[in-house]
């Protein structure tokens, strides 16, 4: 077996549709702002996006600039440099929960952010 994608769902797909494709830049496979399914290249494995199944409305207690003991899963992001990938974002505005540092034990730079809905994200990066 291998993983073909992840599917994240969302309360807003629009809004976190143009998130991962204006300010990620990730290439659309299918889908657009206005339609409630999308998924995006990311290379091996795509990303996805999907509303709820429920009628009910999120109830998400995450804030975009903190880690919470709520977090289930992070997307982590290869890229060839941590700092100018955190350089390009932080001038599209994007919040960052944790700035760019190095982690020794594990031989990465990171840094950390989190999508519209939530989702934390990792920029990962050697040292």
């Amino acid at each position: 077996m291998k993983i073909s994608h992840v599917r994240l769902i969302v309360p807003n797909v629009r809004e976190c549709f143009l998130f991962y494709r204006d300010i990620l830049g990730l290439k659309v496979l299918h889908g657009n702002e206005d339609t409630p399914y999308a998924e995006f290249q990311t290379g091996d494995i795509n990303i996805a996006l999907e509303p709820p199944m429920v009628s009910e409305p999120i109830k998400d207690s995450r804030k975009r600039n903190e880690f919470s003991v709520n977090d289930q899963v992070s997307i982590i992001f290869r890229v060839d440099d941590v700092d100018a990938a955190y350089d390009q974002l932080k001038s599209q505005d994007v919040e960052f929960v944790k700035e760019p540092h190095d982690t020794p034990e594990w031989g990465h730079r990171v840094a950390y952010f989190r999508d519209p809905a939530g989702n934390l994200i990792e920029l990962n990066g050697g040292i």
